[in-house]
């Protein structure tokens, strides 16, 4: 795994490792991402028919003893073991309907090393204990299931050699596996200046460089993948993506813009220096369907068996001032940890309280949608 840097034009500039800094706020504390990641679920519920019936179909059609379950990008909180605990009772109810033994489960839940996983296996025994219904019961009286973290970036290898069946990641390969290089001159100088992602401001280098990294990052992903899965396994993805080839299409960059215009607030105010504003980028990108395909073809080891856009309302309630409080809360329990690496934890609240004021604003003149791509794919 190549851990990414920002180029140091400045003594300002801190180096972000994004597999050392990335992760969501931990614990269960108000400002945490166990308590504000239901736009996450949210999405989750959207797909959940899909992960399942694709899960379901592995399993009819393999028959394994042991069925292994990874997801990549587990996080932590109460999305982490819903889809697994909805794969185990589906495949435990046909097992029991035909009168034949249930698989072993084993359940892998991957992340980065820097990712909460205590808050994750302290609800791990309750989590085994509600399935006891839909798993065999072994001669110590615990149901077959194993659950186990393992960490590390998902654009490596994580896994042995044809070991898993089926693969769920969602809400997580929008992230990028470091800031694209060529966000900066030759010298070190920022090209992409008070904008922290693609803008329509933004000179064209900024997209050719993320749509490069999404290319790079993508295609290490499915490379490691193939050796990982079984032949016929599966893989369901879910990402934020564009309709439109546009990169700065308002769909996709709203909330980016939002939050840089948070930022210039701070600046009027010398809460923090522009230089500082200039030299920060995020490693996020957010593909459009032809280009999952793209990479998909190129790779090679998998068949695309479903691929489609789907739109959450973040307008939820209808009610603007509730609606940007619940979704400036879920941006910072995501964000928290690369903005507080680079800029200072100091920042943050006044950071925030600026992007909730701006998120409601938005609301209160339009409805904001989320624009997620969800995709199947089949190992050959």
């Amino acid at each position: 795994m190549v851990l990414s840097l920002f180029p140091s034009p400045t003594k300002h500039l801190r180096p972000m490792h994004v597999e050392t800094i990335l992760h969501m706020k931990e614990g269960l504390g108000d400002t945490s991402y166990a308590q504000n990641s239901s736009l996450q679920r949210n999405s989750i519920e959207t797909l959940k028919n899909i992960i399942i019936n694709s899960a379901l179909d592995v399993y009819i059609s393999l028959s394994p003893e042991q069925f292994t379950f990874a997801d990549l990008g587990c996080s932590s909180g109460p999305n982490t073991v819903t889809v697994a605990g909805e794969i185990i009772k589906k495949i435990g109810g046909i097992c029991h309907k035909y009168s034949i033994p249930a698989p072993d489960f084993s359940v892998m839940l991957n992340d980065l090393p820097t990712n909460d996983f205590n808050t994750v296996f302290v609800n791990s025994p309750e989590f085994i204990q509600s399935l006891k219904d839909f798993a065999e019961i072994d001669e110590w009286g615990h149901p077959s299931v194993f659950v186990a973290g393992v960490p590390g970036s998902f654009y490596g290898r994580l896994f042995p050699r044809r070991s898993v069946h089926f693969v769920s990641s969602c809400s997580s390969l929008h992230w990028l596996s470091k800031v694209p290089p060529g966000l900066f001159d030759e010298i070190g100088r920022p090209i992409n200046k008070g904008k922290m992602y693609i803008s329509h401001t933004s000179p064209p280098e900024v997209a050719k460089a993320y749509y490069k990294q999404f290319q790079g990052d993508f295609s290490k992903f499915l490379k490691a993948r193939s050796v990982e899965v079984v032949s016929g396994g599966r893989m369901v993805l879910a990402m934020l993506g564009r309709r439109t080839q546009d990169h700065s299409d308002p769909s996709t960059t709203l909330l980016w813009e939002l939050l840089a215009q948070s930022f210039d607030l701070l600046v009027s105010h010398e809460i923090i220096e522009q230089e500082k504003l200039n030299s920060y980028n995020v490693p996020f990108y957010a593909p459009n369907i032809i280009e999952i395909e793209e990479e998909a073809r190129k790779e090679g080891s998998f068949a695309i068996d479903y691929i489609d856009i789907f739109e959450t309302k973040l307008n939820a309630s209808g009610d603007a001032r509730k609606d940007g409080k619940v979704l400036a809360m879920a941006i910072r329990a995501i964000q928290e940890s690369m903005l507080s690496h680079h800029f200072g934890g100091d920042i943050i609240d006044a950071l925030f309280n600026n992007y909730t004021e701006l998120l409601i604003r938005s609301m209160e003149r339009e409805e904001i949608r989320s624009v997620q791509i969800g995709v199947v794919l089949r190992k050959l």
